[in-house]
């Protein structure tokens, strides 16, 4: 079993820096193009299942990719809500909690990291239950959150994974000692 994550494409604010939570942006048109690049890279591959986050930036890359018609939407798969630090910067945010480390602070009026490994380890147990190879487009932040748990690790370790828009890593389990496995992680070599 591999599961297959797509970061969605660009969007204006992925570009600029700012945090894209729950806000339903569209991608820029190079974006549209970065998906339809990632459709090219994984036309070759065999999937038993394809799944994406309701939202418009993630869902438009799995259309453009080509398996919008297959596609199961899924709450789970939604970025980490921001709440109060919706649309800020990193230096906004950190001006205002020098501190401040997503991964382990989460934020206010948002989501705990709690919350949001909670949906990626629901996410993880379905993907198990199913034992079929995923395609899955969602979101940097919570993709990341995804991984970390993956292999067993917690919220604060995705804060060492970096995820470009319109990558894709594969997450996979070592048929020889049932470890679970990073197998490819942020390849952006079809853009």
């Amino acid at each position: 079993m591999k599961i297959h994550i797509a970061r969605h494409g660009q969007t204006a604010w992925s570009q600029s820096g700012r945090h894209t939570g729950r806000n339903d942006i569209p991608l820029t048109p190079e974006g549209e193009e970065e998906a339809r690049k990632l459709g090219l890279r994984l036309q070759r591959l065999p999937f038993g299942k394809v799944l994406t986050s309701p939202l418009r930036r993630a869902k438009r890359t799995c259309e453009l990719a080509g398996y919008g018609d297959r596609a199961e939407s899924r709450p789970d798969l939604v970025e980490w809500n921001y709440g109060d630090y919706e649309g800020l910067r990193y230096p906004e945010i950190k001006a205002r909690q020098p501190d401040w480390i997503l991964f382990r602070d989460g934020c206010p009026g948002g989501e705990s990291p709690a919350d949001v490994v909670l949906r990626a380890d629901r996410t993880i147990a379905a993907l198990k239950a199913d034992g079929v190879d995923t395609l899955i487009f969602a979101h940097g932040h919570f993709l990341r959150v995804l991984a970390a748990r993956w292999i067993e690790q917690s919220a604060e370790a995705a804060g060492r994974l970096s995820l470009s828009p319109a990558s894709l890593s594969i997450l996979s389990i070592d048929t020889h000692t049932a470890v679970p496995l990073i197998e490819r992680w942020n390849d952006i070599s079809h853009l």
